[in-house]
């Protein structure tokens, strides 16, 4: 789910300001875009980035890819931002300008990744040391 959500991103990159539009960056990133400012695009490179890191975490917890460092933190880590994230949506709305329809379906997926990361995290908890 992660490395879907990157390779979400770096759609929106090629799609323009349309795209950061409706995905739900805000109208400063979409106007970053139209403007050919180089601060939309790295941005969602980093975030793109980081949730490809935090797939190959996901990826090693599972057996998937050999193991990372500090594979237990990074996904506990990586879990509880996702599920601080899910729980930010009253707070966070303000701050961004955001939607609310966005912020309520951005709320829900990153729930949805948070609480599939804890049930891989408790199931494979053992293996994971």
């Amino acid at each position: 789910m992660s490395a879907a959500a990157a390779f979400a991103h770096v759609a929106v990159i090629f799609g323009g300001p349309d795209w950061y539009r409706f995905f739900g960056a805000g109208e400063g990133m979409a106007r970053a875009a139209e403007r050919g400012a180089l601060s939309a695009p790295l941005t969602t490179v980093t975030i793109a980035a980081v949730l490809l890191i935090w797939s190959a975490y996901a990826f090693a917890g599972a057996g998937l890819i050999p193991r990372l460092p500090l594979l237990r933190l990074g996904l506990l880590t990586i879990t509880a931002i996702y599920l601080a994230r899910s729980l930010w949506l009253i707070p966070g709305l303000p701050l961004f300008g955001r939607s609310e329809g966005f912020a309520l379906v951005s709320s829900a997926i990153v729930l949805v990744i948070g609480i599939t990361h804890a049930i891989g995290m408790w199931t494979a908890w053992r293996s994971l040391s």
